[in-house]
């Protein structure tokens, strides 16, 4: 390991130290997360388990996934509120699906014929292919809290999991997993204090949009590390200056890469 990324490594370790120590496995590029939004989908189907396998394969840090309840409630991850952008098989809410009728669906081919077998994965098939191999980074989108806790829990995963949730929420995942890691999103600046100091969250989410210099200093003066969506490529290096822990991205090799050569560019 390059000097600077040993330092870097050392910078986390001590925000991490202060954070009510943060159970989170140290990150692998020079001390920012990389977090595959949706999965690696550049050319696979996003959020299904190729892309998934993808995102390890890279060596990303999180995955993200959306999760949503089917008609029969079991838990899946899909992003849209439907599943019409997905496959020319049905129509409609993805919760007015069974998951054996999501299950049927083609999702794959509209990126490629040889995805044609893609699915619409289940959390606990997520969960599976990744405990142990790359941290989960949980879109809550319309799944109950305490169900999901349950299937986490059972696992051992509380610790290998970070949860977008809103801060009203936070409440109750914490009531239903105490070791679990909630990651509200303030939205503005201007709610960020009362977020701070009300849900004393471990990690707050937020968006290029939002994410100032004086946002993550006041994040890490509280003891939070910051968990931020890209604008695209041409955020990564502003994101960096500011000091964002992590960066969720539809491109992560290339933010691997940057990562990479920076720790190297800073070695010399």
């Amino acid at each position: 390991m390059c000097l600077m990324a040993l330092i870097g490594c050392m910078a986390w370790a001590m925000l991490a130290a202060g954070n009510e120590a943060l159970p989170l496995k140290p990150p692998k590029q020079g001390g920012v997360y990389v977090i595959a939004h949706r999965g690696v989908h550049d050319g696979i189907p996003e959020n299904t388990l190729p892309a998934y396998k993808k995102a390890i394969e890279i060596g990303a840090d999180f995955v993200e996934i959306d999760v949503r309840t089917t008609k029969d409630g079991h838990f899946v991850s899909i992003h849209n509120g439907e599943v019409n952008a997905y496959t020319k098989d049905a129509e409609g809410p993805v919760a007015s699906f069974t998951l054996e009728q999501l299950r049927a669906m083609d999702i794959g081919s509209r990126v490629g014929p040889q995805w044609k077998e893609a699915r619409i994965p289940t959390l606990e098939e997520i969960l599976e292919l990744c405990k142990g191999r790359i941290g989960i980074y949980l879109d809550l989108k319309n799944a109950p809290i305490p169900e999901l806790a349950r299937i986490v829990k059972a696992r051992g995963m509380e610790h290998e999991m970070v949860w977008y949730i809103g801060g009203s929420m936070a409440p109750l995942l914490r009531s239903e997993c105490p070791d679990c890691i909630a990651m509200p999103d303030p939205g503005p600046e201007m709610f960020l204090p009362g977020l701070l100091s009300t849900v004393k969250p471990r990690i707050v989410a937020t968006t290029w949009k939002h994410c100032s210099r004086t946002f993550v200093e006041k994040c890490h003066a509280s003891g939070a590390l910051v968990f931020c969506d890209d604008g695209g490529p041409e955020t990564w290096q502003p994101l960096l200056e500011r000091g964002v822990d992590g960066i969720q991205t539809d491109r992560p090799e290339e933010l691997i890469r940057l990562l990479g050569d920076r720790d190297k560019n800073r070695g010399r």
